[in-house]
């Protein structure tokens, strides 16, 4: 069992950035997997960013190369840094933790962060 929670959401203009913060309860380095995700209005759930145990990293092609997904170890932390932020990237961004259980590995979820990209 793993406890996440958000932090560093808000208003930026189009062009500007922002982190995302997401603080586990325990230790990331035994979580198999952690990702942000989003979701806007009327949209699924969308997988932004993912980070394994062993260090790779994935991306949504309308990310890459503008966001960047980091874990620090000693602060059982997960970041998004977030660049060059467009009107679209304007959604709720959620923390997922993928840990392992008895049924193989099981999702946790934060409680999300409004990222609104605006002028």
């Amino acid at each position: 069992q793993v406890q996440l929670v958000e932090s560093g959401g808000g208003l930026v203009q189009p062009g500007g950035s922002l982190r995302l913060s997401c603080a586990a309860s325990r230790s990331i380095f035994s979580i198999a997997t952690m990702g942000w995700y989003r979701q806007a209005p009327g949209n699924e759930r969308e997988l932004v960013a993912a980070l394994t145990s062993h260090g790779s990293t994935n991306y949504v092609d309308s990310v890459k190369g503008r966001f960047t997904i980091s874990g620090d170890n000693a602060k059982d932390t997960v970041y998004l840094q977030m660049n060059s932020l467009k009107p679209e990237d304007t959604a709720v961004y959620y923390c997922n933790a993928g840990v392992y259980c008895a049924s193989g590995v099981c999702d946790t979820w934060g409680q999300g962060t409004q990222v609104t990209v605006s002028s």
